[in-house]
Protein backbone atom coordinates (compact mmCIF):
# COMPACT_ATOMS: atom_id res chain seq x y z
CA UNK A 1 0.00 0.00 0.00
CA UNK A 2 2.78 2.25 0.83
CA UNK A 3 4.23 2.01 -3.01
CA UNK A 4 0.74 2.85 -4.25
CA UNK A 5 0.20 5.63 -2.29
CA UNK A 6 4.11 7.22 -3.09
CA UNK A 7 2.51 6.78 -6.91
CA UNK A 8 -0.27 8.51 -6.39
CA UNK A 9 1.53 11.18 -4.75
CA UNK A 10 3.62 11.41 -7.74
CA UNK A 11 0.42 11.59 -9.70
CA UNK A 12 1.10 8.68 -10.90
CA UNK A 13 -2.50 5.85 -10.86
CA UNK A 14 -1.83 3.20 -8.89
CA UNK A 15 -4.09 -0.03 -7.93
CA UNK A 16 -2.58 -2.15 -4.76
CA UNK A 17 -3.13 -5.71 -5.35
CA UNK A 18 -3.98 -7.15 -2.04
CA UNK A 19 -4.65 -10.83 -0.44
CA UNK A 20 -7.90 -10.83 0.81
CA UNK A 21 -6.84 -12.31 4.31
CA UNK A 22 -4.91 -8.51 4.61
CA UNK A 23 -7.78 -5.93 4.00
CA UNK A 24 -7.93 -4.15 7.19
CA UNK A 25 -4.24 -3.99 7.29
CA UNK A 26 -3.85 -2.22 3.71
CA UNK A 27 -6.87 0.32 4.52
CA UNK A 28 -4.47 1.08 7.79
CA UNK A 29 -1.69 1.50 5.38
CA UNK A 30 -3.50 3.70 3.17
CA UNK A 31 -5.14 5.69 5.98
CA UNK A 32 -1.90 5.92 7.90
CA UNK A 33 -0.10 7.53 4.59
CA UNK A 34 -3.51 10.26 4.33
CA UNK A 35 -4.80 8.46 1.42
CA UNK A 36 -7.42 6.46 2.79
CA UNK A 37 -9.48 6.32 -0.53
CA UNK A 38 -6.34 5.24 -2.47
CA UNK A 39 -7.75 1.95 -5.27
CA UNK A 40 -7.18 -1.41 -4.16
CA UNK A 41 -8.13 -5.05 -5.53
CA UNK A 42 -8.17 -8.05 -2.88
CA UNK A 43 -7.20 -11.57 -4.54
CA UNK A 44 -7.48 -15.17 -3.61
CA UNK A 45 -3.57 -15.75 -3.65
CA UNK A 46 -2.44 -17.39 -0.82
CA UNK A 47 0.20 -15.48 0.67
CA UNK A 48 3.79 -16.80 0.23
CA UNK A 49 2.60 -19.01 -1.69
CA UNK A 50 4.80 -20.72 -4.31
CA UNK A 51 2.06 -23.01 -6.05
CA UNK A 52 2.09 -22.05 -9.83
CA UNK A 53 -1.94 -22.67 -10.88
CA UNK A 54 -3.05 -21.46 -7.34
CA UNK A 55 -1.06 -18.33 -8.23
CA UNK A 56 -2.20 -18.03 -11.99
CA UNK A 57 -5.58 -18.69 -10.98
CA UNK A 58 -5.66 -15.96 -8.35
CA UNK A 59 -3.86 -13.49 -10.74
CA UNK A 60 -6.01 -13.93 -13.89
CA UNK A 61 -9.84 -14.23 -11.52
CA UNK A 62 -8.50 -10.37 -10.60
CA UNK A 63 -7.44 -8.64 -13.90
CA UNK A 64 -10.18 -7.07 -15.08
CA UNK A 65 -10.73 -5.68 -11.64
CA UNK A 66 -7.08 -4.55 -11.46
CA UNK A 67 -7.79 -3.01 -15.32
CA UNK A 68 -11.11 -1.39 -14.19
CA UNK A 69 -9.33 0.31 -10.75
CA UNK A 70 -6.84 1.61 -12.92
CA UNK A 71 -8.73 3.57 -15.79
CA UNK A 72 -12.13 4.48 -13.93
CA UNK A 73 -12.50 8.20 -13.97
CA UNK A 74 -12.14 9.22 -10.20
CA UNK A 75 -15.40 9.60 -8.18
CA UNK A 76 -16.39 12.68 -6.22
CA UNK A 77 -14.92 11.97 -2.89
CA UNK A 78 -11.84 10.71 -4.42
CA UNK A 79 -11.39 13.75 -6.15
CA UNK A 80 -12.55 16.32 -3.30
CA UNK A 81 -11.61 13.71 -0.39
CA UNK A 82 -13.08 15.23 2.72
CA UNK A 83 -10.78 14.79 5.77
CA UNK A 84 -12.58 12.47 8.79
CA UNK A 85 -13.23 14.96 11.77
CA UNK A 86 -11.12 13.51 14.52
CA UNK A 87 -12.75 11.94 17.76
CA UNK A 88 -13.20 15.02 20.38
CA UNK A 89 -10.83 14.58 23.18
CA UNK A 90 -10.80 15.17 26.52
CA UNK A 91 -8.48 14.41 29.75
CA UNK A 92 -11.25 12.26 31.41
CA UNK A 93 -12.49 9.63 28.82
CA UNK A 94 -14.43 7.66 31.11
CA UNK A 95 -15.82 7.28 35.00
CA UNK A 96 -16.76 3.94 36.87
CA UNK A 97 -15.45 1.56 39.19
CA UNK A 98 -12.79 -0.90 38.36
CA UNK A 99 -14.85 -3.46 36.80
CA UNK A 100 -16.49 -0.84 34.61
CA UNK A 101 -12.96 0.87 33.14
CA UNK A 102 -11.21 -2.69 32.23
CA UNK A 103 -14.41 -3.43 30.50
CA UNK A 104 -14.76 0.42 28.82
CA UNK A 105 -10.87 -0.07 28.07
CA UNK A 106 -10.94 -3.78 26.68
CA UNK A 107 -14.13 -2.82 24.46
CA UNK A 108 -12.11 -0.26 23.09
CA UNK A 109 -9.17 -1.99 22.42
CA UNK A 110 -6.76 -0.16 24.19
CA UNK A 111 -5.45 -3.35 26.91
CA UNK A 112 -3.58 -6.53 25.45
CA UNK A 113 -6.11 -8.64 27.32
CA UNK A 114 -5.63 -8.86 30.74
CA UNK A 115 -7.03 -6.58 33.45
CA UNK A 116 -5.45 -2.72 33.79
CA UNK A 117 -4.40 -0.02 36.20
CA UNK A 118 -6.96 2.69 35.55
CA UNK A 119 -4.50 5.76 34.61
CA UNK A 120 -5.96 8.53 36.92
CA UNK A 121 -4.93 12.02 36.91
CA UNK A 122 -3.33 11.06 40.62
CA UNK A 123 -1.82 8.01 39.14
CA UNK A 124 -0.20 9.53 35.88
CA UNK A 125 1.24 12.40 37.61
CA UNK A 126 3.19 9.89 40.07
CA UNK A 127 4.24 8.14 37.34
CA UNK A 128 5.39 11.56 36.06
CA UNK A 129 7.78 11.73 38.89
CA UNK A 130 10.18 9.47 37.20
CA UNK A 131 11.35 11.92 34.70
CA UNK A 132 12.60 15.47 34.76
CA UNK A 133 11.18 15.61 31.03
CA UNK A 134 7.91 17.90 31.41
CA UNK A 135 4.94 15.74 30.23
CA UNK A 136 4.34 17.22 26.95
CA UNK A 137 7.49 16.53 25.42
CA UNK A 138 7.29 14.79 21.89
CA UNK A 139 9.51 12.24 21.54
CA UNK A 140 8.38 11.45 17.88
CA UNK A 141 5.97 9.81 15.82
CA UNK A 142 5.33 5.92 16.63
CA UNK A 143 5.04 4.45 13.33
CA UNK A 144 2.81 2.30 12.10
CA UNK A 145 -0.12 4.61 13.22
CA UNK A 146 1.76 8.14 13.03
CA UNK A 147 0.97 8.25 17.21
CA UNK A 148 2.15 11.11 18.87
CA UNK A 149 5.01 10.04 21.61
CA UNK A 150 4.63 12.08 24.34
CA UNK A 151 6.10 11.13 28.07
CA UNK A 152 2.55 11.70 29.25
CA UNK A 153 1.45 9.08 26.89
CA UNK A 154 4.32 6.54 27.67
CA UNK A 155 3.13 7.70 31.58
CA UNK A 156 -0.10 6.80 30.50
CA UNK A 157 0.57 3.29 29.42
CA UNK A 158 3.31 2.78 32.04
CA UNK A 159 0.08 3.15 34.95
CA UNK A 160 -1.70 0.68 32.53
CA UNK A 161 0.53 -2.10 32.91
CA UNK A 162 1.32 -1.96 36.20
CA UNK A 163 4.55 -0.25 36.31
CA UNK A 164 6.20 1.95 39.02
CA UNK A 165 7.82 5.18 38.33
CA UNK A 166 11.18 3.93 38.80
CA UNK A 167 10.81 2.17 35.64
CA UNK A 168 9.76 5.14 33.57
CA UNK A 169 13.68 5.76 33.02
CA UNK A 170 13.91 2.94 31.28
CA UNK A 171 10.66 3.30 29.25
CA UNK A 172 11.31 6.67 27.45
CA UNK A 173 14.30 5.16 26.54
CA UNK A 174 13.02 1.69 25.10
CA UNK A 175 10.37 4.18 23.49
CA UNK A 176 13.49 6.22 21.86
CA UNK A 177 15.07 2.67 20.39
CA UNK A 178 11.60 2.24 18.58
CA UNK A 179 11.48 5.92 17.38
CA UNK A 180 15.31 5.44 15.76
CA UNK A 181 14.54 2.07 14.63
CA UNK A 182 14.63 1.59 10.94
CA UNK A 183 12.03 1.88 8.67
CA UNK A 184 13.15 -0.31 5.89
CA UNK A 185 12.75 -3.86 6.12
CA UNK A 186 14.80 -4.75 9.30
CA UNK A 187 12.87 -1.74 10.65
CA UNK A 188 10.44 -2.30 13.70
CA UNK A 189 7.05 -1.51 11.40
CA UNK A 190 7.74 -4.56 9.40
CA UNK A 191 8.38 -6.75 12.45
CA UNK A 192 5.62 -4.89 14.26
CA UNK A 193 3.01 -6.07 11.46
CA UNK A 194 4.73 -8.89 9.77
CA UNK A 195 2.87 -12.25 9.61
CA UNK A 196 6.15 -13.54 11.82
CA UNK A 197 4.80 -12.72 14.87
CA UNK A 198 7.99 -10.41 15.91
CA UNK A 199 8.26 -10.28 19.90
CA UNK A 200 10.03 -7.25 21.49
CA UNK A 201 13.01 -8.56 23.39
CA UNK A 202 14.88 -6.00 25.95
CA UNK A 203 18.12 -6.42 27.72
CA UNK A 204 18.83 -4.29 30.16
CA UNK A 205 22.36 -3.22 31.43
CA UNK A 206 23.90 -1.37 33.84
CA UNK A 207 23.66 -0.62 37.91
CA UNK A 208 19.64 0.42 37.09
CA UNK A 209 18.52 -3.59 36.83
CA UNK A 210 19.35 -3.91 40.93
CA UNK A 211 17.54 -0.36 41.59
CA UNK A 212 14.73 -1.15 40.15
CA UNK A 213 14.61 -4.88 41.22
CA UNK A 214 15.12 -6.75 37.47
CA UNK A 215 15.47 -10.52 38.34
CA UNK A 216 18.28 -11.55 36.37
CA UNK A 217 18.32 -15.19 38.27
CA UNK A 218 16.22 -18.16 38.44
CA UNK A 219 13.01 -17.57 36.14
CA UNK A 220 14.28 -14.52 34.68
CA UNK A 221 12.26 -14.50 32.10
CA UNK A 222 9.03 -16.32 33.96
CA UNK A 223 6.32 -14.29 35.91
CA UNK A 224 6.35 -13.32 39.15
CA UNK A 225 8.96 -10.03 39.05
CA UNK A 226 7.20 -6.55 38.74
CA UNK A 227 10.33 -4.91 36.78
CA UNK A 228 10.17 -7.72 34.17
CA UNK A 229 6.75 -7.93 33.89
CA UNK A 230 5.29 -4.53 33.88
CA UNK A 231 8.46 -3.34 31.76
CA UNK A 232 7.88 -5.11 28.69
CA UNK A 233 4.19 -5.31 29.22
CA UNK A 234 3.93 -0.99 29.21
CA UNK A 235 6.06 -1.24 25.68
CA UNK A 236 3.68 -3.57 24.34
CA UNK A 237 1.13 -0.87 25.50
CA UNK A 238 2.70 1.45 23.87
CA UNK A 239 3.71 -0.11 20.72
CA UNK A 240 -0.33 -1.02 20.45
CA UNK A 241 -2.10 2.19 21.50
CA UNK A 242 0.54 5.24 20.35
CA UNK A 243 2.22 3.36 17.76
CA UNK A 244 -1.22 1.61 16.23
CA UNK A 245 -0.35 -2.14 15.84
CA UNK A 246 -3.06 -4.21 16.40
CA UNK A 247 -3.87 -7.66 16.01
CA UNK A 248 -5.49 -8.52 13.03
CA UNK A 249 -5.49 -5.28 11.66
CA UNK A 250 -1.97 -4.03 11.53
CA UNK A 251 -0.21 -7.00 12.98
CA UNK A 252 -0.91 -9.91 11.13
CA UNK A 253 1.08 -12.61 12.96
CA UNK A 254 -0.22 -15.68 11.47
CA UNK A 255 0.20 -17.32 15.06
CA UNK A 256 1.01 -14.68 17.22
CA UNK A 257 3.44 -14.91 20.07
CA UNK A 258 2.82 -15.01 23.94
CA UNK A 259 6.16 -13.51 24.67
CA UNK A 260 4.92 -9.82 23.43
CA UNK A 261 2.86 -10.05 26.63
CA UNK A 262 6.56 -9.38 28.06
CA UNK A 263 10.14 -10.01 27.50
CA UNK A 264 12.27 -8.45 29.50
CA UNK A 265 15.85 -9.81 30.47
CA UNK A 266 18.73 -7.63 32.73
CA UNK A 267 22.17 -9.38 31.90
CA UNK A 268 23.46 -10.91 35.40
CA UNK A 269 26.98 -8.57 35.41
CA UNK A 270 27.78 -9.49 38.54
CA UNK A 271 27.59 -13.37 37.71
CA UNK A 272 29.46 -13.22 34.25
CA UNK A 273 33.14 -13.64 33.75
CA UNK A 274 32.81 -11.87 30.56
CA UNK A 275 32.64 -8.11 29.21
CA UNK A 276 28.89 -6.62 29.74
CA UNK A 277 26.68 -6.62 26.60
CA UNK A 278 26.72 -2.65 27.14
CA UNK A 279 30.51 -2.03 27.16
CA UNK A 280 30.85 -3.98 23.96
CA UNK A 281 28.88 -1.08 21.81
CA UNK A 282 31.20 1.51 23.33
CA UNK A 283 28.92 2.35 26.84
CA UNK A 284 30.89 2.81 30.19
CA UNK A 285 30.00 0.17 32.99
CA UNK A 286 28.12 2.19 34.78
CA UNK A 287 26.31 3.31 32.07
CA UNK A 288 22.61 2.49 31.99
CA UNK A 289 21.17 0.52 28.67
CA UNK A 290 18.76 -1.21 27.05
CA UNK A 291 18.25 -3.32 24.07
CA UNK A 292 15.66 -4.38 21.21
CA UNK A 293 15.76 -7.44 19.46
CA UNK A 294 12.68 -8.60 17.83
CA UNK A 295 12.55 -12.90 18.09
CA UNK A 296 9.56 -15.24 17.11
CA UNK A 297 10.95 -18.09 18.56
CA UNK A 298 12.57 -19.33 21.45
CA UNK A 299 14.08 -22.64 23.02
CA UNK A 300 16.22 -23.81 25.96
CA UNK A 301 18.30 -27.08 25.15
CA UNK A 302 21.52 -28.23 27.64
CA UNK A 303 24.62 -29.75 26.75
CA UNK A 304 25.54 -33.54 27.16
CA UNK A 305 28.71 -32.64 28.60
CA UNK A 306 30.30 -30.15 30.31
CA UNK A 307 33.46 -29.57 28.87
CA UNK A 308 33.90 -26.55 26.45
CA UNK A 309 33.56 -28.28 23.32
CA UNK A 310 30.23 -30.31 25.05
CA UNK A 311 28.51 -26.54 25.80
CA UNK A 312 29.62 -25.20 22.64
CA UNK A 313 28.45 -28.17 20.19
CA UNK A 314 25.05 -27.79 22.30
CA UNK A 315 24.80 -24.61 21.06
CA UNK A 316 25.83 -25.15 17.48
CA UNK A 317 23.15 -28.05 17.22
CA UNK A 318 20.27 -25.60 18.06
CA UNK A 319 21.40 -22.78 15.91
CA UNK A 320 18.25 -22.59 13.32
CA UNK A 321 18.19 -19.40 11.00
CA UNK A 322 17.53 -16.32 12.40
CA UNK A 323 18.79 -12.27 11.18
CA UNK A 324 19.40 -11.50 14.93
CA UNK A 325 20.38 -14.16 17.59
CA UNK A 326 20.98 -13.40 21.52
CA UNK A 327 22.40 -16.21 23.38
CA UNK A 328 21.82 -16.94 26.96
CA UNK A 329 24.13 -18.59 29.09
CA UNK A 330 23.76 -19.96 32.65
CA UNK A 331 26.32 -18.24 34.89
CA UNK A 332 27.52 -21.99 36.00
CA UNK A 333 28.42 -22.56 32.52
CA UNK A 334 29.51 -19.33 31.02
CA UNK A 335 32.24 -19.99 34.50
CA UNK A 336 32.95 -22.71 32.92
CA UNK A 337 33.75 -22.12 29.35
CA UNK A 338 36.11 -18.69 30.81
CA UNK A 339 37.78 -21.37 32.84
CA UNK A 340 38.58 -23.22 29.77
CA UNK A 341 39.71 -19.96 27.77
CA UNK A 342 36.57 -18.57 25.75
CA UNK A 343 35.82 -14.97 25.43
CA UNK A 344 32.53 -13.74 23.77
CA UNK A 345 34.47 -13.55 20.75
CA UNK A 346 35.92 -17.01 20.69
CA UNK A 347 32.22 -18.04 21.14
CA UNK A 348 30.94 -16.06 18.38
CA UNK A 349 33.73 -17.16 15.94
CA UNK A 350 32.96 -20.92 16.63
CA UNK A 351 29.73 -20.95 16.27
CA UNK A 352 29.49 -18.80 12.93
CA UNK A 353 32.02 -21.33 11.77
CA UNK A 354 30.32 -24.17 12.65
CA UNK A 355 26.84 -23.60 13.11
CA UNK A 356 26.35 -24.77 8.78
CA UNK A 357 23.23 -25.67 7.32
CA UNK A 358 22.49 -27.28 3.95
CA UNK A 359 22.97 -24.74 0.91
CA UNK A 360 20.04 -25.74 -0.52
CA UNK A 361 17.59 -24.11 1.60
CA UNK A 362 19.47 -20.83 1.34
CA UNK A 363 18.22 -18.25 -0.42
CA UNK A 364 19.46 -18.01 -4.60
CA UNK A 365 22.08 -15.67 -3.73
CA UNK A 366 23.59 -17.12 -1.59
CA UNK A 367 23.12 -20.25 -3.02
CA UNK A 368 25.02 -19.24 -6.13
CA UNK A 369 28.12 -18.13 -3.95
CA UNK A 370 27.91 -21.77 -3.49
CA UNK A 371 28.08 -22.79 -6.63
CA UNK A 372 31.36 -20.61 -7.34
CA UNK A 373 33.01 -22.27 -4.41
CA UNK A 374 32.15 -25.64 -4.41
CA UNK A 375 30.50 -25.81 -1.07
CA UNK A 376 27.36 -27.93 -0.10
CA UNK A 377 26.88 -26.10 3.20
CA UNK A 378 26.41 -22.38 4.17
CA UNK A 379 26.60 -20.82 7.31
CA UNK A 380 23.84 -19.77 9.36
CA UNK A 381 24.78 -17.05 11.04
CA UNK A 382 27.12 -14.84 8.36
CA UNK A 383 27.18 -11.73 10.36
CA UNK A 384 28.79 -12.56 13.71
CA UNK A 385 27.77 -8.85 14.53
CA UNK A 386 24.08 -10.37 14.55
CA UNK A 387 25.27 -12.65 17.36
CA UNK A 388 24.68 -11.27 21.25
CA UNK A 389 26.28 -13.50 23.82
CA UNK A 390 24.94 -12.53 27.58
CA UNK A 391 24.86 -14.46 30.79
CA UNK A 392 21.73 -14.58 32.83
CA UNK A 393 19.14 -17.45 34.59
CA UNK A 394 19.60 -19.17 37.38
CA UNK A 395 21.27 -22.31 38.59
CA UNK A 396 21.50 -25.44 36.25
CA UNK A 397 23.07 -25.89 32.71
CA UNK A 398 20.18 -25.30 30.38
CA UNK A 399 20.92 -22.33 27.79
CA UNK A 400 18.68 -20.17 26.03
CA UNK A 401 18.56 -18.64 22.44
CA UNK A 402 15.82 -15.92 21.30
CA UNK A 403 16.18 -15.63 17.31
CA UNK A 404 14.43 -13.73 15.27
CA UNK A 405 15.05 -10.50 13.51
CA UNK A 406 16.67 -6.90 15.01
CA UNK A 407 18.00 -3.71 13.71
CA UNK A 408 20.72 -3.96 11.48
CA UNK A 409 23.54 -3.88 13.76
CA UNK A 410 25.26 -0.35 15.17
CA UNK A 411 21.55 1.07 13.70
CA UNK A 412 19.72 2.39 16.68
CA UNK A 413 20.05 -1.51 18.27
CA UNK A 414 20.82 -0.06 22.01
CA UNK A 415 20.34 3.07 23.76
CA UNK A 416 21.37 4.86 26.79
CA UNK A 417 18.80 5.19 29.71
CA UNK A 418 18.66 8.66 31.37
CA UNK A 419 18.07 9.22 34.88
CA UNK A 420 16.14 12.18 36.40
CA UNK A 421 17.45 13.83 39.22
CA UNK A 422 15.52 12.48 41.91
CA UNK A 423 16.95 9.14 40.96
CA UNK A 424 18.08 8.24 44.82
CA UNK A 425 15.06 9.36 46.54
CA UNK A 426 12.54 7.40 44.04
CA UNK A 427 14.83 4.24 44.47
CA UNK A 428 14.25 4.20 47.97
CA UNK A 429 10.55 4.85 47.97
CA UNK A 430 10.05 1.84 45.41
CA UNK A 431 13.06 -0.43 46.48
CA UNK A 432 10.88 -2.78 48.95
CA UNK A 433 8.17 -3.41 45.99
CA UNK A 434 9.77 -6.88 45.92
CA UNK A 435 7.64 -10.76 46.42
CA UNK A 436 8.82 -12.06 49.41
CA UNK A 437 7.97 -15.88 49.25
CA UNK A 438 6.52 -17.68 52.70
CA UNK A 439 9.12 -20.38 53.39
CA UNK A 440 7.48 -23.58 54.34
Amino acid sequence: MYDAVSAEERNIPAVAIVSDGFLEDARSAASSRGMPGVRYVPTTVPPESTLKDIIEEGTLAAVDNIVQAAVSPLTADERSPQPKQPEKITRIVFRGDLDEVNRFYYGRGWTDGLPIIPPTEEKVAEMLTGTDLPPDTLLGKLIPRQGKATVEKIAVNAVMAGALPTYLPVLIAATKLLLDSETGFLGFCTFGVSTGSWSPFWVVNGPIRNDISLNSSSGVLSPGNIANAAIGRAMGLIIKNIGGIRKGIEDMGVMGNSMKYTMVMPENEEASPWEPLHTEHGFKKEDNTVMISFPNSYIQHYPPASDGEGIMQSVVNNIVPGMTYTVVFPPVLSNTLAALGWDKQKIRDYICKNARMDASRQRAAIGQEVQKSGDKTVPIIRDPRTLRILVAGGPGAFIAHAMGGGPTPGKAEIGKIELPSNWDRLVKKYKNIVPNYIRY
